[in-house]
């Protein structure tokens, strides 16, 4: 592992932590490791790293990092340090904590303006032989939260949080943020609520209601229709009225998202308990349908 540049004197870095790692390494031992304003005013390198062809992770990975960051920044790493003695408290066992400092490329999320150059504590894992990996002039995205009063220093949200730059991961993830913010983004959903099921004139017609709880108290509601002869069809709603124009929310999108990896693998007994036994297994069955239909919430 490379330190600092020689370029840059052991005693500039000595002088640059004292002032600035006391406060920075308090607030990341305390939380979990891991727009600011014009993008275009960030200063760029003279040479930009190749980019790598690769798929972007699964969406709900994605999602994952995305959601839980209110920084995300576009990087290139600048210098590496590993931190020995009091700096390095409270690292994972077998992990070297880092000091790395980082030249912005872009902002993909913020709210505030960041400095040409920002800093953050990385935890890596050494390989068998004890080498930590080669991090000088990678490029990677960052997904973090602000340090108080620190203004060119972030911490990483997760072991996660810093990935390997590519322009798919750079796409999906502006994507997951233009989603999170638009006024329409559909709620955190939590759970079941309840569900009740009304059958048809005809055998083998009905539909089944299910009202989802949400973080914010914001109606979602499913609905499942059976006609004799037809394949069941479902519907999301997120309004009081279940509109008629409702459809399943498409694959990899933030609704599908909120439901794929909320909702659990089977129908809580409590959400049918005043159906009669009939009408319960028939909503049983229809949740499973719509869990079938929505796909597993990969994140590997």
């Amino acid at each position: 592992m490379s330190s600092v540049p020689k370029a840059v004197p052991q005693i500039m870095m000595k002088t640059v932590r004292r002032s600035m790692f006391g406060a920075f390494l308090a607030v990341a031992a305390t939380l979990s490791t891991g727009g600011f304003a014009d993008a275009n005013a960030q200063r760029r390198p003279a040479q930009k790293p190749v980019a790598i062809a690769e798929p972007a992770p699964p969406y709900a990975a994605v999602a994952d990092l995305v959601l839980r960051s209110p920084v995300i920044i576009d990087s290139t790493i600048r210098s590496v340090e590993k931190l020995k003695g009091p700096e390095a408290v409270g690292a994972p066992a077998g992990y070297a904590r880092l000091y790395v400092q980082a030249d912005v490329l872009a902002l993909i999320r913020g709210n505030d303006s960041v400095p040409a150059r920002i800093g953050y504590i990385l935890d890596v894992l050494p390989d068998s032989r004890g080498k930590l990996p080669k991090l000088g002039k990678i490029r990677v995205l960052l997904y973090g939260r602000p340090v108080p009063r620190l203004a060119n220093q972030i911490q990483l949200t997760g072991p996660d949080s810093q990935r390997r730059w590519t322009p798919a991961l750079d796409a999906l993830s502006r994507r997951i943020a233009t989603e999170a913010l638009a006024a329409d983004a559909p709620p955190v959903v939590t759970g079941i609520g309840n569900a009740f099921h009304v059958s048809g004139s005809l055998p083998g017609e009905g539909e089944t209601q299910i009202f989802l709880t949400t973080r914010d108290t914001r109606p979602v509601s499913i609905s499942i229709l059976r006609r004799p002869g037809q394949q069941p069809s479902w519907a999301v709603s997120l309004t009081e009225i279940v509109d008629e124009s409702a459809a399943p929310p498409q694959r990899d999108t933030l609704l599908w998202y909120r439901l794929a990896c909320a909702l659990p693998a089977q129908l809580p007994s409590a959400a049918v308990e005043k159906m009669s036994e009939g009408d319960a297994a028939t909503a049983i069955q229809d949740y499973a349908f719509v869990i079938q239909s929505l796909g597993q919430c990969t994140r590997s």
